[in-house]
């Protein structure tokens, strides 16, 4: 049996933290599903396929190191749906702090109730990347400000082509 993880997330834009998530995730199973959420209520900085292609670019060789494959897709309906969908077992959860852990558990009760078959793990983010929010880094590149320590190089480059449009 394929051991499949489903990592959903806006990822906008993917982060540091978000590819340690990844990195660190793609050891654990033999398949995993990163999903970028679409919201129809919300307005992201990048569309789907900006956060889809962000993604694709910075986990390539993460999934050959692993040995695993990686798909990367997106999802508009509950996440407990987009898992079963994807075939997942697990759904991955990072974790920065005590705020996200206590969201999260609330979370993982709820599409647990949901969805009995469908598991919640959580990893905590390392040390050098538990301070990065895309919130945050957000905010920075809107401002003209230096983001190349919380995001790889081409996100960086992409925040600031957004900022000079």
């Amino acid at each position: 049996m394929t051991r499949t993880g489903f990592y959903p997330g806006s990822f906008d834009p993917v982060t540091n933290g978000h590819i340690d998530i990844i990195a660190r995730t793609a050891r654990l199973f033999d398949r995993l599903v990163i999903a970028v959420g679409v919201h129809h209520g919300k307005k992201p900085m990048f569309d789907d396929a900006e956060r889809v292609a962000m993604i694709e670019e910075n986990v390539t060789s993460l999934a050959e190191r692993a040995g695993i494959e990686i798909k990367v897709t997106t999802f508009d309906n509950l996440t407990v749906d987009a898992a079963r969908e994807a075939g997942a077992q697990v759904i991955v959860r990072g974790l920065r702090d005590s705020g996200d852990f206590d969201y999260e558990v609330q979370m993982a009760g709820m599409n647990g109730a949901m969805a009995d078959d469908i598991e919640t793990i959580f990893l905590a983010a390392s040390p050098g990347v538990r301070h990065v929010a895309a919130t945050f880094v957000r905010q920075i590149a809107a401002m003209g400000g230096d983001v190349t320590p919380f995001v790889p190089k081409s996100v960086a480059g992409r925040l600031a082509k957004k900022r000079n449009k």
